[in-house]
């Protein structure tokens, strides 16, 4: 049991350290070079899914160490639990021994003086009492005590001074503030949420509009471990446009928006009272204590079906973006005949439509006989579909979800949805089916990827990053040094003073101060000092 408890000192004595502190800060920042360089499954599960399948085996190796998963892996959260527990440990030590200090007197004068690297003597005709007034006004911001004869090491009167006590004090508020970043960060994660939906850009269309009042109203959502899903701020974004700067060779320089929004009672008075706003990728919206983001965008192809009764259905159905540079897309749009048009939910089924396809904002046909569809400039400027038309069960009536970029292969292959056409369209342009059902492609619409996030801590990391770095300048900038002053009365009235120096730290600009302080002590005028000064560092050379 003895050797148990002296293992467990010695390892809360190593953990608690400050070198072992600084070698958790390396592996941690080392530990996140992966989640900076990797893709995330919390910010994009596809873009993961497709370096594993492209990179094989290395990739499948980065999976089981959890690299794209980093922050939330176990042995990154451990080497935070430890950072902390160890930042802590030194914090708790140090600031007991910097209160100590703080209390304590400065230390006696050595009994060698001349042994110092900043040293110099004088006589001077003044009296005792009269230098010892000066020291005490010069130094009076100094950490200063005063010893007569019988507790001189060299048996004087003698003065100790220290000041640059507030270094160990920035020293730890560094350390502090790390802990306090890690501990707000942490709590950050389990307190947000971020979600991502697709919307619409539309003046006046009914699906221009997003409202943060569900969980369910997100394409995408997670929030943290607390998080319910309950405490949503109400507010609701309405996306009036979408604008897209391009250079020629097709790359974006900026995506801007201009929308309105309304938060809490605002919300349920007229849209068009609504605020406004330009929202551009990278100046995200704060609303509410939630930020909203342009994230990116894409085009969304109208279809309106006429069924043989001149019943008409439109839909404007968002497409995957498969180009990122030339937005060549893909997506399905599902239709549902109007109601009483079948007898029956049978014959229903049987006659639903799906549409599978491509869609180009800018259309380039190539190919022997010109019908492969490609994208040639990410602008919708000539935008064209290249689709399969089919009938039957789409899947809208089986209960479950459906893919959204994509129909059911499983339906296709049993021969529940069928293929029965496969066109070209240009907006404006229609085909006739076997059954007299006119399917038209209207053209399309851009809609914006936008991303709400939470994160209550966030104004607590800001502070706590803002002092951490206030206080290791601090640190850095201001030097403990002592400064020693020993007197000894000669005849006439003149007194032999002695005054020692020395920089706790870096030396660097302590030289001047002690300089003057001499020079002031000593009385020595200017045009001479340098003299002296040469002939003390060559006593202290041992010249």
């Amino acid at each position: 049991m003895q050797l148990i408890t002296i293992w467990l000192k010695r390892a809360w004595n190593w953990l608690t350290s400050m070198r072992t502190a600084l070698a958790l800060l390396f592996v941690a920042a080392v530990g996140a070079i992966p989640g900076a360089l990797l893709p995330q499954r919390n910010l994009n599960e596809q873009r993961v899914e497709e370096y594993i399948a492209n990179n094989g085996t290395i990739a499948e190796i980065y999976d089981k160490l959890r690299f794209f998963d980093v922050f939330s892996s176990p042995w990154f959260n451990a080497i935070g639990i430890l950072l902390v527990i160890s930042l802590v440990g030194c914090i708790i030590p140090r600031s007991w021994v910097h209160y100590k200090a703080l209390r304590t007197p400065p230390v006696r004068a050595p009994k060698r003086l001349e042994r110092m690297p900043h040293f110099q003597e004088g006589v001077v005709e003044k009296s005792e009492e009269d230098i010892s007034a000066f020291i005490r006004r010069r130094l009076k911001r100094w950490h200063l005590a005063e010893y007569q004869p019988s507790e001189d090491r060299a048996g004087k009167h003698s003065f100790s001074a220290e000041n640059g006590y507030i270094r160990e004090f920035f020293n730890l508020v560094f350390h502090l503030a790390l802990v306090a970043i890690l501990l707000t960060a942490s709590a950050g994660k389990l307190l947000t949420y971020e979600g991502q939906v697709i919307v619409i850009a539309d003046e006046d269309g009914e699906g221009s509009t997003f409202c943060n009042t569900s969980t369910a109203n997100y394409d995408s959502f997670r929030g943290g471990a607390l998080f319910d899903g309950t405490g949503l701020a109400p507010f609701c974004v309405a996306v009036h446009d979408f604008t897209a700067d391009y250079l020629p060779n097709g790359q974006a320089e900026m995506f801007s928006s201009n929308i309105s929004y309304a938060s809490g009672d605002q919300i349920y008075q007229d849209p068009s009272t609504w605020a406004t706003h330009l929202l551009r990728v990278n100046h995200p919206l704060r609303i509410a204590g939630d930020r909203v983001y342009l994230q990116g965008h894409g085009f969304a192809p109208t279809f309106t079906i006429t069924w043989p009764n001149g019943e008409k259905r439109t839909q404007t159905t968002q497409f995957r973006p498969d180009d990122p540079t030339f937005f060549l897309s893909s997506g399905a749009v599902r239709f549902d005949p109007p109601a009483g048009m079948y007898p029956n939910l049978a014959e229903r089924r049987k006659n639903q439509i799906a549409i599978q396809g491509l869609f180009a904002p800018t259309a380039q046909w190539g190919g022997e006989k010109g019908q492969l569809l490609s994208s040639a400039f990410p602008q919708m400027k000539d935008p064209a579909v290249a689709i399969d038309i089919y009938r039957g069960d789409n899947g809208l009536d089986t209960g479950r979800g459906q893919e959204l970029f994509s129909l059911d292969q499983s339906l296709i292959h049993t021969g529940q949805l069928q293929r029965i056409d496969r066109v070209n369209l240009t907006a404006g342009q229609e085909v006739t089916l076997d059954d007299g059902t006119v399917v038209r492609f209207d053209g399309a619409k851009e809609y914006a990827n936008i991303q709400v996030s939470h994160d209550p801590t966030q104004v607590w990391v800001l502070i706590s990053t803002v002092v951490g770095l206030a206080a290791l300048v601090g640190s850095l900038l201001v030097k403990r040094r002592r400064i020693w002053v020993r007197c000894e009365p000669l005849a006439e009235g003149k007194v032999q003073v002695q005054v020692a120096g020395l920089a706790r730290t870096d030396s660097a600009g302590w030289g001047e101060e002690f300089d003057d302080f001499a020079r002031e002590l000593l009385e020595l005028p200017e045009e001479t000092y340098d003299d002296e000064i040469s002939l003390a560092d060559a006593h202290t050379r041992g010249g």
